[in-house]
């Protein structure tokens, strides 16, 4: 972009949301910033205004791995769905959810720690997981044998209507030293 294409101050929110869209990946915040010939102070000032324009609207701003892409509005997922298609296969099993869960609050884990967990085989669940795009392998441990390490990939965060991993609920975990039973924690 020359000096004389720059965006303005009230722009820059604009010129954001069309690389954005446009983008078929996250973006890096230096890479926007570059192409704009801006500040990386003032591309992210220029984020969090097109952020606060877009909660009234359908699109979403997602950041993960200090990227950030546009994305569907959490609340219109379902509609989305059904517009694509895609209701019969967007929904994930008991067991998918459960393995899920373990990756997403233990990650890097291997599939020998989640199946500790789980106190089952996880080997279908782990690959229809890989390829629903939820989960991805990230390295190696230095163990015997050099287990797969896992993650939640970013999909993940925009399957859920998450920005980052930080706003997965707590995890409440029963005292079983202090004698609280599992089962009771489990029903209440």
């Amino acid at each position: 972009m020359s000096e004389s294409e720059n965006p303005t101050p009230l722009d820059i929110p604009a010129a954001l949301e069309a690389l954005l869209f446009v983008s078929a990946e996250p973006v890096a915040p230096s890479q926007l910033a570059t192409v704009l010939e801006l500040s990386a102070s003032a591309v992210e000032q220029g984020l969090k205004q097109l952020d606060g324009e877009l909660q009234s609207r359908g699109l979403r701003l997602q950041r993960h791995g200090g990227r950030v892409q546009l994305t569907t509005a959490p609340e219109m997922a379902e509609m989305v769905e059904h517009f694509l298609g895609l209701e019969a296969t967007s929904h994930l099993s008991r067991a998918a959810l459960e393995t899920l869960a373990i990756v997403a609050y233990q990650q890097p884990v291997t599939r020998p720690q989640i199946e500790a967990v789980r106190g089952v085989s996880s080997d279908g669940v782990m690959k229809s997981l890989l390829g629903k795009g939820l989960v991805q392998e990230v390295g190696r441990t230095e163990g015997p044998g050099r287990p797969i390490l896992y993650c939640t990939a970013p999909d993940f965060l925009q399957h859920f209507g998450l920005n980052s991993l930080m706003e997965l609920p707590p995890l409440n975990l029963p005292d079983v030293e202090n004698g609280e039973n599992l089962n009771e924690t489990v029903k209440g």
